[in-house]
């Protein structure tokens, strides 16, 4: 449905929405490699204005609760509200991203807080957020040509890998609610779309990535987690998966939150709160100052990082407590002189410290890498390609590189935007990744002739004047199974009433039996009416499962009359 409209568009816009920084890049058909990125976010002003490639993923209603900003805009203009005491209803949301990845129970309900800590629910933000991008694109594109169509872009989302169906399924909704046209639209999973790109770099990566049989690992170290795949060059120049995605919560907001929690013991949990109310410029100030040092620390180039704390900050935390700033520097658990002072707005932290943040997220990563490194199917793998904007860091490529003895790792140029510029060509060329590794064991719940032999007594049911046995899984693909992007499974049955009912199960374990097992859960369901004319056992349904793209569909028809009907995700119903 997509390559259609893929094939007829005139350019491809691809949307980066990440947990803390998004942006989108284009390109047109006539010259599809020419990718362009908006060059113009500015955050701040005065001497600490920054310019991005990316904006940052925050969000800012009016009290009416409507949208007004999106990004460093979003902020700037909260900041100059509060500073005139004038942000009372005006509400700023930050990093929700993160919601689809931590809830194992996700619906369109899930809630976020915003700057104060007030809920609201999660998905009328990112819709807002892909609109806004959406249009800011549109901008961006016709002061390049003019006479371009809503109806001449395709759009491509890029989404984690090791996210979870009905969060691609959450993210997909959202773009729709934007005004995306579902047909124009097509989700991407990161780890490929960076892949894609590395293969347009320079001899040294091509030789890594682009000659036949190459087999690599691509790490994708974003703000909120790590996204793992692991992929080879087929013979036909497309990629193939060859371990299932993985990764987890190691993202880059875990070194912030170490951060702000040093800045939390020095400076005292009242002053913080304060400055977050009453001196809001300086507040962001602080947490992008340290994001820039963050991506840029060098255990090899510095003994020491000095940061700005702003002084404002300082008299705050004078004034709620009685203990010197110097006392309370002596109180942490660091080594004398680890953390000084230098003027009255600015510390200098030693190295040591600064890794203390870096480690909990990198341990679990290098552990997590260790052990998929050494299973048998892929340890012929010896290259790690390391993208995303954590993973500029110098520092976390210089553990990853001396961790991971005997492997090449590779780190691209401009890393951060290796996905969204990887997400353009991937538009342009959906086939270039030609089979998947199942994560789940997918199924229907069905019915088998009953058998006292293998069948417990409680299971059986009577249908039609048949014993049959209920909650049986019935298979369509089992976990680490590798599938075609265009496969597709068939399974005919008979319907045995006016409406069927497809029940949708996965899980993790390969030979389920029945989806009433530890583990089965029910993803969603399709109803389907049957004709009340023709005899049931004269009609025939078929369910048919699309597999190996980077969304599930799966979809019911009646042969005899037909009629057909998709899967509804549970949790969105």
């Amino acid at each position: 449905m997509a390559s259609n409209a893929q094939s007829k568009a005139l350019l491809v816009a691809a949307f980066d929405f990440g947990t803390t920084y998004s942006g989108y890049a284009f390109s047109f058909q006539d010259d599809p490699n020419k990718i362009q990125t908006n060059q113009n976010w500015y955050a701040g002003g005065g001497a600490s204005r920054l310019v991005s490639l990316k904006t940052s993923t925050s969000v800012l209603l009016n009290p009416k609760g409507e949208f007004d900003k999106f990004g460093f805009e979003a902020e700037d203009k909260y900041a100059i509200l509060a500073e005139d005491d004038e942000h009372n209803g005006w509400r700023l949301f930050r990093r929700f991203k993160m919601v689809l990845h931590r809830n194992k129970h996700l619906t369109k309900d899930v809630k976020v807080e915003d700057f104060s800590g007030k809920q609201m629910t999660a998905f009328p933000l990112f819709v807002m957020s892909i609109k806004y991008l959406r249009e800011h694109l549109r901008k961006a594109v016709t002061t390049q040509k003019i006479g371009v169509e809503e109806t001449d872009i395709f759009y491509v989302l890029t989404v984690p890998a090791i996210w979870d169906d009905n969060a691609k399924r959450f993210m997909r909704d959202a773009a729709i609610e934007a005004g995306v046209d579902p047909k124009r639209l097509k989700l991407a999973l990161e780890p490929e779309c960076a892949s894609v790109w590395c293969e347009t770099l320079g001899m040294d990566m091509k030789g890594a990535v682009a000659f036949q049989g190459s087999q690599y690992m691509v790490v994708d170290l974003g703000g909120g987690t790590a996204d793992i795949s692991v992929l080879e060059r087929k013979p036909d120049g497309t990629l193939k998966e060859i371990h299932k995605a993985s990764g987890g919560s190691w993202g880059g907001i875990y070194v912030d939150e170490n951060y702000m929690k040093m800045l939390n013991e020095l400076f005292g949990e009242k002053a913080l709160t304060e400055l977050r109310k009453t001196e809001m410029n300086d507040y962001f100030d602080v947490t992008r100052e340290f994001e820039h040092k963050k991506r840029s620390f060098d255990t090899y180039k510095t003994k020491q990082i000095i940061v700005r704390v702003s002084a404002s900050l300082r008299d705050l935390a004078e004034k709620y407590s009685s203990k010197s700033l110097e006392e309370r520097i002596a109180s942490l658990k660091v080594r004398e002189n680890a953390i000084t002072m230098r003027g009255k707005d600015k510390l200098k932290i030693d190295t040591t410290v600064v890794q203390s943040w870096f480690k909990r997220p990198i341990d679990l990563l290098i552990q997590h890498l260790k052990s998929l490194l050494a299973e048998p199917k892929i340890q012929s793998v010896r290259t790690v390609i390391l993208v995303g904007g954590f993973g500029e860091s110098p520092y976390v490529q210089e553990r990853i590189r001396n961790e991971l003895a005997g492997m090449r790792v590779i780190v691209p140029a401009d890393a951060g935007l290796a996905v969204l510029k990887g997400a353009v060509r991937f538009g342009h060329n959906p086939v270039i990744v030609s089979s998947r590794i199942m994560k789940y064991t997918y199924g229907v719940n069905g019915f088998v002739k009953f058998d006292e032999q293998k069948h417990p007594e409680e299971k059986k049911v009577l249908k039609n004047g048949e014993w049959l046995v209920k909650d049986c899984f019935k298979v369509y693909v089992r976990v680490k199974e590798e599938v075609r992007v265009d496969q597709q499974v068939t399974m005919q049955s008979l319907p045995i009433s006016k409406t069927s009912l497809t029940s949708v199960y996965r899980t993790t374990q390969e030979y389920p039996e029945y989806t009433t097992d530890t583990g089965c859960e029910l993803l969603g369901s399709i109803e389907l009416e049957n004709s009340t004319v023709i005899p049931f056992n004269e009609q025939k349904t078929e369910d048919t499962f699309m597999f190996g793209d980077t969304e599930l569909l799966v979809k019911t028809k009646n042969i005899t009359t037909g009629k057909e009907a998709f899967m509804t995700f549970e949790c969105f119903k």
